[in-house]
């Protein structure tokens, strides 16, 4: 293989290369460093570049290998979410009010991939705060999505999927609250997945909903998702939320038949109005499945319809107590010249917060407010456990869950548009944020050569169900191995 064929290989197949010693992990680390320098100027999936950093755990990593030391990460070369603190490196959560903040301290998810030998290419666009299904809300400006740079890639999480997508990194980690890893997997078509609540460590993982949030990961397949779960999964004390459970061995897992697998479809997912070329390309994953002996039945989700709501107030209120913090006055953005401590904290809040962001804690605090709590905040934490109550019915009855990932292709960018509804660019995702399930998205074909994404979804701490489900499918289908065209400019063209 050629050093400039190495973008377009799997995470797996570096790592099996690199053990090998058939390429060493300078090499790789340069090829990809080089690569971004090239294209990410018209993607903009990047918000701080490490070379300097990366070369010298590439070496690092050259050394191990040579003493036969080291994993199956050990200098494979990854990207993170600007919302995981860094030592030493600007986390800024794409935000104005934290774009001179350096973090003194490593999270949990960056300091266990680093310490498995993966290296840190750098830190990658997002909306801001997490807040946003587009990536138009950032402070660095938006992601474009690498099949059509006129379009968006999904958000928060839009970065790490345009990296992965672009081939500029083989893996980056993401965080979901609502869907941000997995709505711009489907939009990008890479394979996206968001763990069970509690199984990956939120330490140093910067707050948007706490009850919500999880880190995940975006790869090209469920391969590569399962190499980097298992090194980042497990009990963490300093996460009172992270459970303390044993951590597969997902590899293990992946090569399991399908045959009796029971797959539910919820009527709920497949009514609203769904792009006739996605709903084309679902009904064809569908049936694989079924080839490959899947039992297929329709479930009933009933308190779906409310999902939008709950999830709008119940984060909105958690962002607005998170957010709190960013007063101007202990780091982050401060306003010039403030005129008294009052005048400090609201100029520093609104002139380092964007409009979404803004909107978001409004909303929160409004719900939050003794006279709205009883009647908004506690009446939606009790929809909320309806709603899991759903899964937990449904799934003693089937082993996995199956949607659309989102009903529509990528949308084209629009500057000009004010704050979006919480959840309005991914429907079908938030539901399980809110019962903290696992769920993964995957590539299942292509509408007007734009990627379609089926999402599936699991019992608490199922993750090697999903993974071995989409492994199988992988297995059979060539979705995940396709590459957006060369492009030039801001439209679509060959490359």
């Amino acid at each position: 293989m050629h050093t400039g064929d190495l973008h377009e290989s799997s995470l797996a197949q570096l790592s099996r290369r690199l053990r090998a010693r058939e390429l060493s992990c300078v090499e790789l680390t340069q090829t990809l460093l080089d690569r971004i320098r090239s294209l990410d100027a018209g993607i903009n999936s990047f918000i701080t570049l490490c070379p300097e950093q990366a070369l010298e755990q590439a070496r690092a990593a050259d050394r191990l290998i040579e003493r036969q030391e080291g994993g199956v990460l050990t200098g494979i070369p990854l990207a993170h979410k600007d919302i995981f603190c860094t030592r030493g490196i600007r986390t800024s959560c794409a935000s104005r009010m934290l774009d001179n903040f350096i973090a003194p301290y490593e999270s949990t998810v960056t300091a266990r991939l680093r310490e498995a030998g993966a290296i840190n290419l750098g830190k990658l666009n997002m909306d801001e705060f997490a807040m946003g299904s587009s990536n138009e809300t950032s402070f660095y400006g938006p992601v474009r999505n690498p099949w059509d740079r006129r379009r968006i890639p999904g958000g928060s999480s839009g970065g790490s999927a345009a990296a992965v997508a672009a081939r500029l990194v083989p893996g980056a980690t993401g965080s979901d609250t609502g869907g941000s890893i997995r709505q711009p997997a489907a939009l990008c078509g890479v394979t996206g997945l968001k763990p069970t609540y509690g199984r990956v460590s939120r330490w140093g993982m910067i707050a948007f909903a706490s009850s919500m949030d999880q880190a995940g990961i975006l790869a090209r397949s469920a391969e590569d998702v399962a190499l980097l779960l298992g090194a980042m999964a497990g009990f963490d004390e300093r996460d009172a939320t992270c459970a303390n459970r044993a951590v597969p061995d997902y590899l293990a897992q992946l090569e399991r038949p399908l045959a009796g697998l029971r797959i539910g479809l919820p009527k709920e997912y497949f009514q609203s109005a769904m792009d006739a070329g996605i709903a084309e390309e679902v009904q064809k994953a569908l049936d694989e499945y079924s080839k490959l002996g899947a039992l297929v039945q329709d479930i009933s989700l009933p308190h779906t319809r409310y999902v939008g709501t709950v999830y709008s107030l119940l984060a909105s209120a958690e962002a607005s107590s998170n957010l709190a913090r960013f007063d101007g006055a202990h780091f982050g953005y401060r306003c010039k010249d403030p005129q008294g401590l009052e005048d400090m904290y609201k100029r520093s809040r609104c002139e380092g917060f964007g409009r979404q962001v803004k909107s978001r804690i409004l909303l929160g605090t409004y719900a939050l407010s003794a006279r709205n709590y009883t009647s908004v905040c506690l009446q939606a934490q009790k929809v909320r456990r309806l709603i899991l109550n759903d899964f937990l019915k449904v799934f003693a009855e089937v082993d996995l869950i199956m949607t659309p990932t989102i009903p529509v292709p990528a949308r084209f960018l629009d500057r000009s548009a004010g704050p979006m509804s919480p959840c309005g660019d991914d429907p079908f995702t938030p539901a399980v944020n809110l019962a903290g399930l696992p769920a993964l998205s995957l590539p299942v074909g292509q509408v007007t050569r734009l990627p379609a994404g089926l999402q599936l979804i699991a019992p608490h701490f199922h993750e090697e169900r999903l993974l071995n489900a989409a492994h199988q499918f992988q297995k059979v289908t060539d979705w995940h191995r396709e590459s957006p065209p060369v492009q030039q400019g801001n439209g679509r063209s060959a490359l």
